[in-house]
């Protein structure tokens, strides 16, 4: 069977299963309209819709198709926001919060990654959308407040830099816990304080920069 053959069967029972356990059509419709296997290695691209992460180089990631779609699901994008990314690697999520938001702010610590997706959102039309070198301060001070914060790896705690950054009645969606495993946590910040949801088990790459994990 050709390989395109096997990608449609994959890719319908992938958006099948994510209808039925997200629930939320503007999410699961705008993961649908991106293919998924240009933000993947060609030697991975025959597992782009199965349900996994998969490795993207550099000893990063793809995230699993179910955990980017609860954590987009969980920023409650109405189209009029502005979202900050933190961990842009292959530019996959970025390119789903690009039909859903505003404007995005992605950024990358890693050179080469951050490089070859700035090309390939460019390629694939993406307009509302700015990259950053990340550095060593969490997020992209200079473009806050966000709406919305989605974080694509592990920390060990929430940082207060990344809330510091949040708006009023902003969300930030994050992994917590150990470098191998972790929660993910909902954060809404609120005038008088900020209300947690526990989302789930995840695991994550580690989260590295002034405010999470050192550098190893």
């Amino acid at each position: 069977m050709p390989l395109w053959a096997n990608l449609d069967t994959a890719r319908e029972r992938l958006f099948r299963d994510l209808r039925r356990n997200i629930g939320d059509e503007r999410v699961v419709a705008a993961m649908e309209r991106i293919p998924r296997e240009l933000f993947i290695p060609p030697e991975s691209r025959h597992l782009a819709y199965e349900d996994i992460p998969l490795p993207i180089g550099e000893g990063q990631t793809i995230s699993q198709p179910y955990i980017v779609a609860l954590m987009t699901h969980a920023l409650e994008l109405t189209g009029a926001q502005r979202v900050l990314e933190v961990g842009t690697g292959s530019g996959y999520q970025a390119a789903i919060l690009c039909q859903l938001a505003r404007w995005v702010v992605t950024v990358e610590r890693v050179p080469t990654l951050l490089a070859a997706t700035r090309q390939r959102l460019a390629d694939l039309g993406y307009a509302n959308v700015e990259l950053h070198q990340a550095g060593p301060t969490l997020g992209w001070p200079p473009g806050a407040p966000y709406d919305g914060i989605v974080t694509t790896a592990g920390a060990p705690s929430i940082p207060g830099v990344l809330l510091d950054q949040l708006a009023i009645g902003g969300r930030l969606v994050i992994p917590v816990g150990s470098r191998y495993e972790q929660e993910l946590l909902k954060v809404v910040k609120g005038p008088n304080g900020l209300s947690i949801a526990n989302l789930g088990a995840c695991r994550f790459v580690p989260l590295v920069g002034e405010g999470a994990w050192s550098e190893e």
